[in-house]
């Protein structure tokens, strides 16, 4: 039976940058074929921004591609942003986490992250 997965931006990250646990995010994304990945539109941002920044464009526009071809893309509708916005409130998280958090509640999804703001909560394994 396949599991509605949302792999957080910390992971594609850590994946495409090549960074010393990107052996662990590899694991994880390699699980694509047998799961239902689901990618908020805010973790397309944050993927891109950090990748362009910190190696280039080329690769933030490949790594782009990629979870756009992996995953369900989730844009951000009133609903959502509603949820965010409480999780936040409630929860201290930042307003990208929140929308991170949110989507996967709203989508039965299990967030896989490597950001410790995540540690604790019902539906998140951090690795």
């Amino acid at each position: 039976m396949k599991v509605n997965v949302l792999v957080d931006s910390s992971v594609w990250i850590e994946f495409f940058s090549g960074g010393p646990k990107a052996g662990r995010a590899g694991k994880i994304i390699s699980q694509a074929s047998k799961n239902r990945f689901k990618t908020p539109s805010i973790v397309l941002f944050e993927v891109y921004k950090r990748i362009k920044k910190g190696l280039d464009e080329q690769r933030a526009n490949t790594a782009i591609a990629h979870i756009i071809d992996l995953t369900e893309i989730i844009a951000l509708d009133e609903r959502t942003a509603v949820h965010a916005a409480e999780k936040s409130i409630l929860s201290g998280l930042s307003m990208a986490d929140s929308i991170i958090l949110a989507t996967a509640e709203l989508n039965n999804a299990e967030i896989k992250t490597l950001d410790k703001h995540f540690k604790g909560m019902k539906n998140a394994e951090v690795l």
